[in-house]
């Protein structure tokens, strides 16, 4: 990691610690870093050598957690709205990643390899999972984008994912499990198999509020369903705070499953 810390912060924006390594620009109105996000950099393995890309960076904030823990050699971080590209950009300089996200703006449905240098790795991605119609849209025009599949649907994101993988390349996702059915014929359609997947509850009483998903492209027909993430103990202390489960903390002290 190279580089010192110079936070440019524009005032609709607002810096946020993350962790040690990290400290991230986001826009106040804007679709700011979750559990989701998290999760998924925790998800994807460690790969040292592996040349990755991100579809929809938004902040980069994937991108930087994988770099800061060193998991993938390079990641070209891909993002649509010029506003957020902006934000990883200086996200990315701030931090000193410069060496290992190389930003880009473009759009998924016109990416190939050739955006690459050649075929990659992994490629990874917390796609917008609420249709155009669903919900009720935002003020603000870029959290809609981020949320809804204004610049690309699902089967857009698995389409450029194939495209910039090898074969047995792999592919992470974050999604919702209401719409799983259309992540998996998606993947299935583009030659991506999936063969892990994790669902994420917030606690043992809860259904699951995320799915983590990997596929391998050209894999063979053959998934294996990990044990449930629970996030939370279901009982509160004395303070009325549900502390995080075991298995929960543990992932969030070394980003990794």
């Amino acid at each position: 990691m190279t580089g010192e810390k110079h936070f440019d912060v524009l005032s609709d924006e607002r810096l946020d610690y993350v962790n040690e390594k990290i400290t991230l620009i986001q826009k106040k109105n804007g679709l700011t870093f979750g559990t989701d996000a998290f999760l998924l950099a925790a998800f994807i393995k460690e790969n040292k050598r592996a040349m990755a890309a991100e579809l929809g960076a938004g902040t980069g904030i994937v991108s930087l957690l994988c770099a800061a823990r060193e998991k993938l050699m390079r990641i070209y971080a891909f993002e649509v709205q010029e506003s957020f590209y902006d934000i990883t950009k200086r996200n990315v300089q701030n931090n000193g990643f410069e060496e290992t996200v190389i930003p880009r703006l473009a759009d998924v449905r016109n990416i190939t390899s050739a955006d690459t240098g050649g075929e990659l790795d992994v490629v990874f991605a917390n796609p917008p999972y609420m249709k155009v119609t669903s919900g009720k849209r935002n003020d603000a025009d870029e959290k809609f984008i981020a949320r809804h599949e204004v610049m690309g649907n699902i089967d857009d994101f698995c389409a450029a994912a194939a495209r910039l993988l090898k074969h047995g390349g792999k592919f992470y996702a974050v999604w919702r499990p209401d719409r799983l059915i259309d992540l998996i014929s998606s993947m299935r359609a583009h030659s991506l198999e999936p063969k892990q997947m994790t669902f994420v509850h917030s606690d043992t009483e809860s259904e699951p509020s995320m799915a983590l998903i990997c596929a391998t492209k050209g894999g063979k027909p053959d998934i294996k369903i990990g044990a449930p993430l629970f996030m939370h103990e279901a009982v509160a202390n004395n303070g009325g705070k549900r502390e995080l489960s075991a298995r929960a903390q543990q992932i969030y002290d070394t980003l990794k499953f």
